[in-house]
């Protein structure tokens, strides 16, 4: 007796194809995460870049002294001939693609004359040069202290550096960060009032 072939209704053809459904929603899946993973680790990327250079331009505009005397033009070689900009070449191509500005111009918050009494010798060779001459009559005199001003004055500044994309504005750029420094700066005393009105 011979059996007769029997046929087949399909059902691995149906198997096969649902299988392959599953295994291409699963890759869509996947190729979307890997895609997503990528754009956030470039934005991260491009936002470390900017803070870094946020932050060198404060710390080149704090190197010099120039912020207390010209706020306006506080960075030496800006870019461009801009006053108070940097460029930042990421890929090394000679092309800027981040500039940082100090906006606003570095301003004095505080500003006052150092008391005599109030420097400490012992501890820095920088308050020995805001002594004043010994007042007449006090010299080798026990118990005598110079009383007063000193040479010096303490201001404290506030700088501001944003960071964007180079010829964009705040409205357009994919990249706007900004850092906010305070410093104490020392100056002579009579300049007080001039830097720090």
């Amino acid at each position: 007796m011979t059996h007769a072939p029997r046929r087949e209704d399909g059902a691995t053809l149906l198997v096969t194809l649902i299988m392959l459904v599953i295994i291409t929603l699963f890759a869509l899946t996947a190729f979307n995460t890997s895609n997503s993973n990528l754009k956030m680790v470039g934005n991260m990327q491009i936002r470390a870049e900017a803070m870094s250079a946020s932050a060198r331009t404060v710390e080149e505009t704090i190197s010099h002294t120039d912020f207390t005397k010209t706020p306006a033009n506080a960075i030496p070689n800006p870019c461009g001939g801009v006053a108070n900009t940097l460029c930042t070449d990421l890929n090394g191509d000679g092309n800027p693609d981040l500039t940082t500005t100090l906006t606003p111009n570095p301003t004095c918050d505080q500003g006052r004359k150092i008391k005599v009494a109030e420097l400490h010798f012992a501890q820095s060779q920088d308050d020995l040069a805001c002594v004043e001459a010994q007042q007449q009559g006090t010299f080798a005199v026990q118990g005598a202290a110079p009383t007063g001003d000193s040479l010096c004055g303490q201001t404290v500044w506030n700088i501001r550096a944003q960071t964007m994309s180079t010829g964009s504005t705040a409205t357009n750029s994919d990249v706007n960060t900004a850092i906010v420094q305070g410093i104490g700066v020392r100056v002579p005393s009579l300049d007080v009032a001039a830097i720090c009105p």
